[in-house]
């Protein structure tokens, strides 16, 4: 199989002994199984990709017109989640061919792209790591960005100041992390440390070539 990639649903963190007695903070993906939705080329797109949809035990309830469609030209049921991954023009990939974890293995450095917690509207302190005022009695600047510019001239907020906002839920790309296990009868892929992302999200893990 020429696909380097699969998509996962993150499980949860738990911990794993090696031989030598240490114990290993891992992360379990329940990974794929997969199938190829569609095939993506130069000539047509103007780059070579498959996209991969995940398929899962529970049927999708909400189906739009557009994604029936979509799923009806493959001659496939609908996926609620869909990813891209890059492969080579000269692969022959087709649509309906299906991609497990098997083709990882213990030891591989893969690539993980998920998003991050999103954690709400939050300050300068939380958000950008802002040191604050004094905490004494009297101080009245504690938690205050501080000056964001000056009054006279520009008379503005110059573009790109750090201020309070939303945070988290963003796109986050983890590069050279291990495999430690892989089981095939129950597609679980088990991952050193964490990843980006709460228990129930979905990840696309692809080999990392670069690291080899």
């Amino acid at each position: 199989m020429s696909v380097q990639g699969i998509i996962g649903k993150k499980v949860g963190m738990t911990q794993v002994f090696q031989e030598d007695g240490r114990a290993v903070p891992v992360t379990v993906i329940q990974a794929g199984p997969c199938v190829v939705v569609q095939r993506k080329s130069k000539q047509k797109d103007g780059y070579s990709a498959v996209q991969l949809g995940l398929v899962e035990s529970r049927k999708v309830k909400s189906v739009t017109k557009p994604m029936r469609g979509h799923f009806d030209k493959a001659g496939l049921p609908p996926c609620k989640v869909v990813r891209e991954v890059r492969v080579d023009e000269a692969d022959e990939v087709k649509v309906g061919e299906k991609v497990s974890v098997a083709l990882f293995a213990a030891g591989d450095r893969v690539v993980i792209v998920g998003v991050s917690k999103g954690k709400g509207f939050q300050g300068v302190v939380k958000r950008h790591h802002f040191r604050g005022g004094d905490a004494s009695h009297g101080s009245m600047f504690h938690r205050a960005p501080g000056g964001i510019g000056a009054s006279a001239y520009p008379s503005r907020v110059i573009k790109g100041m750090r201020g309070a906002g939303d945070m988290g839920s963003d796109r986050i790309t983890v590069k050279n992390v291990t495999v430690v296990r892989v089981d095939e009868d129950n597609n679980l892929l088990v991952l050193k440390g964490a990843v980006p992302g709460a228990g129930g999200g979905y990840i696309l893990i692809r080999k990392d070539t670069a690291s080899r």
